[in-house]
């Protein structure tokens, strides 16, 4: 649906029941974790296929890569299987630049998710050629970082977008969108009970992201 209230969503799915309850909430972005099996939200470029066909179309499908060869982050958008690649590993500019030499449809876009310990970390994802960098916790922890670090990461990128992630929950996602200089929200663990995706916190982080935007404007 585009940005809703100024701010974007995105959240991270596997299975059918999850695709039910992003059309009912509407973010802005839906994500799937592809070809990753160290996560238990892996899922196979067939089972996006699958899932993306039951997404409302004004979801924005990103698929989330580690490490991928380029060829199959570029087969990805060119095929049309996700309109965004979310880069998660120890991809480089090499690896982006050649990326954009391999797109056939220039609308796709490319993000890049950054582990942020130190100021220095922050300047390097504002230095990427990406799209829209992410910044992450980095460990999978469920936990947020210090986020003074970032609290002018939005006026750095200079019109381009950055997402926060790593520990965001329906609890303080408030918080973050009236502090932090940023353009939208990446959730994924904090909307699930028991690593499965819970409908009712997928609707309440909606909800609450679309508050913070809309009274931020």
């Amino acid at each position: 649906m585009g940005v809703n209230n100024g701010i974007d969503k995105n959240m991270r799915i596997s299975r059918e029941e999850d695709i039910t309850a992003v059309n009912e909430a509407k973010p802005d972005y839906c994500g799937f974790i592809i070809n990753f099996p160290k996560s238990h939200r892996n899922v196979t470029v067939e089972r996006v296929r699958q899932l993306r066909t039951g997404l409302r179309p004004e979801i924005i499908p990103v698929g989330v890569i580690v490490d991928q060869p380029v060829e199959k982050a570029a087969m990805l958008l060119n095929e049309g299987v996700v309109d965004v690649i979310q880069l998660h590993g120890q991809e480089d500019e090499t690896y982006i630049r050649q990326l954009r030499k391999l797109l056939k449809c220039r609308d796709r876009s490319i993000w890049k998710a950054f582990k942020i310990r130190s100021r220095k970390d922050l300047e390097s994802a504002m230095a990427s050629s990406v799209d829209a960098v992410v910044l992450d916790n980095g460990y999978g922890t469920g936990e947020t970082f210090d986020w003074s670090i970032i609290e002018d990461a939005g006026k750095m990128m200079e019109g381009r977008k950055v997402f926060l992630a790593g520990g965001m929950t329906p609890e303080n996602i408030e918080e973050a969108i009236h502090r932090l200089d940023v353009c939208g929200i990446d959730i994924s663990s904090g909307v699930e009970t028991d690593k499965k995706k819970d409908r009712n916190k997928i609707l309440t982080a909606v909800q609450a992201a679309g508050r913070a935007g809309g009274n931020k404007q």
